[in-house]
């Protein structure tokens, strides 16, 4: 950032009184510009014993699978973004269940919020952001074509679960796992 949005004035990057970060401050007015995390959100679509992914028709990991997620909208509920993204995404119906897995990712300063989904009929198809849209078994699933370490975790997480049938809410920290 190098003006400020408030005036047009240049900013600083200092930390201000009573803070502990660095942060944006207009030299002129003083207006403190506060960068947060991005949030993502997107659901776990199951029907049966499959769940949906989406072939990603845009970038970053063009061609590889995901599932239906993107970034949060100003004025929406992290359920509402999730059920628009798995509409745009997906064209898919589906009925929330739960929060399942929050994931940090402090690295590229995004938190992913999955819930999973029950679908509600099988009438979807690929969105503009989506070249493919498909029902996975467990033993189908295409791992090392997969976009995002995120979706890997949320999947092998629900598929464990799935086995005992009892699902709980989960907090991962990508920084804190190793890399395979």
């Amino acid at each position: 950032m190098k003006f400020c949005s408030h005036c047009g004035s240049r900013v600083a990057l200092v930390i201000p009184a009573g803070d502990n970060r660095l942060r944006h401050v207009c030299t002129a007015c003083n207006t403190i510009h506060y960068q947060n995390p991005r949030m993502v959100v997107g659901t776990l679509p199951v029907w049966e014993n499959r769940v949906m992914l989406c072939r990603r028709a845009i970038e970053p990991r063009y061609g590889y699978w995901t599932l239906p997620a993107g970034f949060l909208e100003n004025g929406e509920s992290a359920a509402d973004g999730a059920l628009r993204e798995t509409m745009e995404e997906a064209c898919a119906r589906v009925a929330l269940i739960a929060p399942y897995t929050m994931v940090s990712v402090p690295a590229i300063d995004q938190l992913h919020l999955l819930f999973r989904a029950e679908l509600l009929d099988l009438d979807f198809a690929p969105g503009s952001e989506s070249l493919d849209v498909q029902l996975f078994g467990e033993t189908d699933i295409p791992w090392d074509e997969l976009a995002f370490r995120s979706v890997s975790l949320t999947l092998r997480t629900y598929f464990e679960e799935r086995r005992t049938g009892q699902f709980g809410v989960h907090h991962f920290s990508l920084d804190a796992l190793p890399r395979n």
